[in-house]
């Protein structure tokens, strides 16, 4: 009977790999640095019926989201051989070729016109094929308590195309002041890895990228061993998402005053307003800055990557963090206690991280909200050149995140204000746990 279940959704044979020169395997060509889209050609990873001959890149479509896909067909709530009706998805503004698209130095680990794939790989959609976008473009409102206490002060006056009037909450007071909305657009972005390009940006062998990959995902993908032909590999990972203040071609003018916050995601301080580090007041501070320098004419761009704890992920910070509140929560120790559960500090591997800002076209950075070193060097190396950086100004620093700032001082991160020796590390403590319930 389960066989049956089975059978009446998926094909009696499993295809648990495939190898180059198969009579049923025809993948359609990608070049992947090509300057047309005719030339490069679609990357296609559907296992669709009429589709799976033809894939030229490993994995699936969604990047993690591609597990909750697999639970919807399962439960028979989602058609295996679903095809997207993509009419009136294109974006909403327009994000033309660069020259960055067809140089393997500069993107690698995205797909550059997987904004417009059904639009200019149409033909193969008509087909019949399954390939779908892996970045797509809208534009919104945000509305955030920090900005509105902004354009009290006075740091964000109402200009009636990026910060308009807010409206009425619901549940709001009839008297109460509705705050103010931001404008921009803005872009979500689907990691799509060029393998030879990720390993030269590594500083690793193709070969060692491919069977690390492959033993640390599970052995979820062989292909990655058995189809050394197959040049692209979609993660199963979250990418980026880019907020764009100002009109999105200025961020493509080096006459422009261009300012960009690159930031790392960290639920409990972005979200739920965590004061063991700085990351929610540098993010707002970044967004402001955004959005001042588009009022003055420039454009600001937020680029929010979904690399939890420094990518080690979310159960490995609290750990650290248990580690931390349970001793002497110092600024000496604090990337030691990192090591000492997660075996590294970072895995977050800044190299890849230009190849959105080379998408969107911008060869230079006015003033970049950021201290970190990684990005710094990676953004320059990269080709971009940065004229500012800047700092979190201390007054936005909680309390109990100063042990973060002082150590990454010590540790590299940019400071104009601040030098720091061992002996200052070692008195700058965190609080403890209160000893009260929680």
């Amino acid at each position: 009977m389960e066989e049956d279940e089975v059978t009446s959704v998926y094909a009696p044979r499993v295809v648990l790999t495939t190898y180059p020169g198969q009579a049923n395997v025809k993948p359609v060509p990608l070049e992947w640095a090509a300057a047309t889209a005719e030339a490069r050609g679609p990357v296609i990873v559907s296992r669709h019926p009429d589709t799976i001959a033809h894939r030229n890149a490993i994995g699936a479509y969604g990047g993690s989201y591609c597990i909750y896909r697999a639970i919807a067909c399962a439960l028979k709530q989602l058609p295996t051989t679903h095809r997207p009706d993509f009419t009136n998805t294109e974006p909403p503004f327009e994000v033309p070729y660069q020259p960055a698209w067809s140089d393997v130095k500069k993107i690698t680990s995205i797909d550059a016109w997987g904004h417009v794939a059904p639009q200019v790989f149409r033909h193969y959609l008509d087909k019949g094929m399954d390939l779908r976008p892996t970045i797509s473009c809208t534009k919104a409102h945000i509305k955030m308590p920090e900005l509105d206490a902004a354009h009290k002060a006075g740091r964000l006056p109402l200009d009636g195309k990026i910060v308009v009037q807010g409206k009425a909450q619901p549940g709001a007071a009839p008297n109460e002041d509705p705050g103010i909305e931001v404008c921009v657009s803005k872009a979500a972005v689907d990691p799509v890895w060029y393998l030879p390009g990720v390993a030269d940006r590594l500083g690793i062998s193709e070969a060692m990228l491919r069977r690390s990959l492959f033993e640390h995902s599970g052995g979820m993908y062989p292909e990655l061993i058995t189809r050394p032909d197959m040049k692209v590999f979609l993660p199963p990972i979250s990418g980026s998402t880019v907020y764009i203040f100002g009109k999105p071609e200025d961020v493509r003018d080096p006459t422009k005053e261009i300012t960009v916050r690159v930031h790392d995601e960290c639920n409990g301080s972005d979200v739920f307003g965590s004061d063991i580090c700085t990351c929610r007041p540098y993010l707002l501070y970044g967004i402001e800055e955004a959005i001042r320098t588009a009022q003055r004419g420039g454009a600001g761009v937020v680029i929010y990557f979904r690399k939890e704890g420094r990518a080690l992920g979310e159960v490995i910070k609290y750990l650290v963090y248990n580690a931390r509140k349970r001793g002497v929560d110092s600024a000496a120790n604090y990337f030691k206690r990192t090591e000492n559960v997660a075996g590294v500090k970072d895995m977050r591997f800044q190299a890849l991280m230009p190849d959105v800002l080379h998408w969107l076209g911008i060869t230079k950075i006015t003033n970049m909200i950021s201290m970190s070193d990684m990005k710094y060097d990676a953004i320059v190396s990269s080709g971009i050149t940065i004229e500012n950086r800047y700092e979190i100004p201390p007054a936005l620093i909680p309390a109990d995140s100063q042990v973060e700032i002082d150590a990454k001082i010590f540790a590299g991160y940019y400071s104009a204000s601040k030098v720091l020796g061992e002996e200052q590390l070692q008195s700058t403590i965190g609080r403890s746990w209160e000893d009260v319930d929680h």
